[in-house]
C-alpha cells in the first residue's frame, strides 16, 4: 500500500472536492473535454460531467491505496454515504491522463 501523501495534488484535491457541497472547485478540475466513465457510462466533457455528478450522492472518501501504473495512477478507495451498499470498499479510481492543472481521463470501477 503506498502512503496517500504520494498521491498527486490534483488527485488529492479530486478527493477533497469531491466530498464537498460546493462542486465549482470540483469541476474546476477537469479538462473541457474531460472523459469520466463510471457505472459502465461515459460523460465527455464538462456538461456531461455535471449532469453526471448531479445524479451521485455526496460521499466521503478513504484513500487505502495508491499505485502508480504505466496507464496513470490508480487510487483505491473506501467509499461511505447514503446509498445502497454504503459503506463500498475497493472502488478505484484510475485517473489516466492527467497533469498538474487538469484531469483529462478517469475511469471508476470495482
Amino acid at each position: 500500500m503506498t502512503s496517500a501523501n504520494a498521491v498527486p495534488e490534483i488527485i488529492h484535491r479530486y478527493f477533497a472536492y469531491a466530498s464537498q457541497q460546493d462542486a465549482e472547485a470540483y469541476f474546476g478540475l477537469f479538462a473541457d473535454d474531460a472523459v469520466v466513465e463510471d457505472e459502465g457510462k461515459t460523460y465527455r466533457g464538462i456538461a456531461e460531467i455535471r449532469r453526471w455528478r448531479g445524479q451521485v450522492p455526496l460521499v466521503s472518501y478513504e484513500i487505502t491505496d495508491v499505485e502508480q501504473t504505466p496507464a496513470g495512477t490508480v487510487v483505491t478507495a473506501t467509499i461511505t454515504g447514503d446509498f445502497p451498499g454504503s459503506p463500498f470498499a475497493g472502488l478505484r479510481f484510475r485517473f489516466e491522463e492527467y497533469d498538474g492543472a487538469a484531469i483529462r481521463r478517469l475511469r471508476i470501477a470495482p
